[in-house]
């Protein structure tokens, strides 16, 4: 099997990792713009990796990389993730992205019928949140009869904050600002609805050293839940979990202006206010170090006649042994095992579907325990 990632940031290290201690896997393709980073990652990762330049924007290059190969992981910007999927629907490969956008899924989606009539899947939003968290919310509402409420808590926190937000950057500052200004998809009373990030601040209790935590609305959480299961579910919504105090940090600074993405007038100076705060956030918080993954998705409802809440939880870690933190395991490790399982076969569907819709969740969460990522299961 040969597996082509896109991207040698963190996120696609991360896929390669992976990826090159696979059995099934004889050669992974490392693609960056900048060939110097994608033949470091390749050195690093021993003779399955094999670097190539590319610009994940250019279709001819694109064309002939995905014509090679028996399927892709796109760990780039959200912004090629439909040009992505156009090329993998002309040369018939299989493919799953990060996401990040929920515009960008949706015009995806769109192009299902094309996907299915190539033979192939396509599986955006394929990560930590959207991407486990759909599957894990997908595995509580097939145990019950009738959903109630679908409960998604996901942060990535540093193990030992440090101010003056307590928080570090553990992916990118672009999407971390998508999620404090862009509207929130959720269910209420069964039906679709928007509510505002950087509200509905909650209390959400972790075992020690964690304890008391903050949760609050973010966007791109619920990624395409809300539209699967319109109907089907009654409440469903998704909060990002932080130390306490950061969320009202944030919401000052949005009341501020200071994400506004439109270029504002500055002694004769055009700027976004936002990408000034991307720089100095970049800039100042603290690197990201060890850091932690707490998730808790939680489903409400009812089996038969009995009232049921299924919940699944994972605390993952930093690995000293590996040097990855927990976020790229969380994130890149699901793309990657869903890679390998578009291409053994392991996902039969076709089409552009979403990964609540596409991926098995027993085998899905049996390969991650693999890797060390565990997620506990409580029923009550």
């Amino acid at each position: 099997m040969r597996v082509l990632v896109l991207g040698a940031g963190l996120m696609g290290r991360g896929a390669v990792f992976d990826l090159v201690r696979h059995g099934q896997v004889d050669e992974v393709i490392v693609g960056d713009i900048d060939l110097s980073a994608a033949e470091r990652l390749a050195r690093e990762m021993g003779d399955k990796a094999r670097p190539v330049q590319v610009d994940a924007r250019d279709r001819d290059t694109l064309l002939r990389l995905f014509s090679e190969v028996d399927t892709v992981v796109s760990a780039v910007s959200y912004t090629v993730n439909e040009l992505h999927t156009e090329v993998a629907i002309e040369t018939g490969t299989p493919m799953c992205d990060l996401g990040g956008n929920l515009h960008v899924v949706r015009r995806q989606l769109e192009m299902s019928d094309r996907a299915r009539d190539a033979g192939i899947t396509v599986i955006p939003d394929c990560g930590l949140a959207p991407g486990l968290t759909n599957v894990l919310a997908r595995a509580g509402i097939d145990e019950l009869t009738s959903v109630e409420s679908v409960k998604i808590r996901v942060g990535g926190l540093q193990q030992e904050p440090r101010p003056p937000l307590n928080y570090s950057l553990v992916f990118s500052v672009e999407g971390l600002i998508n999620e404090y200004v862009e509207p929130c998809m959720v269910l209420r009373d069964g039906k679709i609805t928007f509510e505002d990030p950087l509200v509905g601040f909650e209390q959400i209790e972790f075992p020690e050293p964690f304890g008391t935590l903050e949760a609050f609305n973010t966007s791109g959480g619920t990624s395409t839940l809300p539209l699967t299961y319109e109907g089907k579910v009654k409440n469903l919504d998704y909060k990002t979990i932080r130390y306490p105090g950061h969320g009202h940090k944030m919401w000052c600074l949005m009341k501020l202006g200071l994400m506004d993405s439109e270029e504002q007038d500055f002694d004769g100076v055009r700027i976004a206010p936002r990408r000034v705060l991307e720089r100095l956030l970049e800039r100042n918080l603290p690197p990201s170090g060890k850091d932690v993954t707490l998730l808790r998705v939680t489903v409400e409802g009812w089996k038969g006649t009995e009232s049921r809440r299924v919940e699944f939880e994972m605390i993952d870690y930093y690995d000293e042994k590996t040097g990855l933190t927990s976020m790229m395991r969380t994130t890149s490790f699901p793309a990657a095992i869903a890679a390998v399982m578009l291409a053994d076969g392991t996902i039969s569907q076709r089409g552009v579907l979403p990964p609540e819709v596409s991926i098995p969740p027993e085998p899905f969460l049996r390969e991650l325990a693999e890797r060390g990522v565990h997620v506990e299961k409580r029923v009550y």
